[in-house]
């Protein structure tokens, strides 16, 4: 048959409708799982009931199981590790440049929140939320798993995953990557307005360079380090 034949064409449209829609259905599925637990976690902490190990370890299984999750989907559709970020070359240099940017990703970040404290956005008012202090060598152990296993499940969730399947849905690159970081941001409302509204620009940034350089070494690195010198670093500089 002729690329110009009708029932060839309307065959090409269905399969395209089919993979539309089993795109949506797969990504809906998946903000199933997260997002109650994110809305949980945001009512809970304004309610003061959350202690660092509860938390760390109730968010170490679900980014656990989330990432396997995603391994499972990916391997299902036939999809490499690679269509997730995780390219096999120039990790080193990829990782030197997330070093490299850290500073001022963090600085910028730094500024843009207290810009939007100073507009009026709220901030948590007085000291840090219980589950994110860190207290004594256990904890501390425990703090570092976490932000090693947050960073790379959440940008390969995040980054890798919701972009692979909004770009496949029929959003283009900069759109998908708006939305991934606005869902990213649903889980840091214990931050207030102003903490949340940055972790979404901080996950757009993460998300334009995974764009830029196909890779998620630099994200991943840069997130660690982030989480790690608001958790971790406080507790051993004590």
């Amino acid at each position: 048959m002729g690329n110009g034949d009708p029932i060839e064409k309307s065959f090409w449209r269905r399969s395209a409708r089919r993979a539309w829609n089993y795109h949506l259905i797969e990504v809906l599925v998946f903000l199933c799982l997260i997002v109650p637990s994110m809305i949980l976690s945001f009512l809970a902490a304004r309610a003061g009931k959350l202690d660092f190990t509860s938390v760390a370890i109730a968010t170490i299984v679900r980014d656990l199981a989330l990432v396997n999750l995603v391994f499972y989907l990916t391997w299902r559709n036939g999809e490499s590790l690679q269509s997730l970020g995780w390219s096999g070359t120039n990790r080193g240099q990829e990782a030197a440049l997330g070093l490299l940017l850290f500073l001022p990703f963090t600085y910028g970040a730094n500024l843009l929140e207290k810009f939007l404290a100073h507009l009026g956005l709220s901030v948590p008012a007085g000291p840090a939320a219980a589950f994110l202090s860190v207290h004594g060598p256990a904890e501390i152990l425990l703090g570092l798993i976490l932000v090693t296993i947050a960073a790379l499940a959440e940008e390969t969730i995040f980054r890798g995953y919701f972009l692979l399947r909004f770009q496949g849905a029929g959003l283009g690159p900069i759109a998908a990557a708006v939305l991934a970081s606005v869902i990213f941001s649903l889980g840091h409302g214990y931050e207030g307005a102003a903490g949340a509204v940055t972790v979404g620009c901080m996950g757009l940034v993460f998300a334009l360079l995974y764009l830029w350089r196909g890779s998620l070494v630099a994200p991943v690195v840069m997130h660690f380090l982030q989480d790690f010198s608001g958790i971790v670093l406080p507790a051993l500089l004590r």
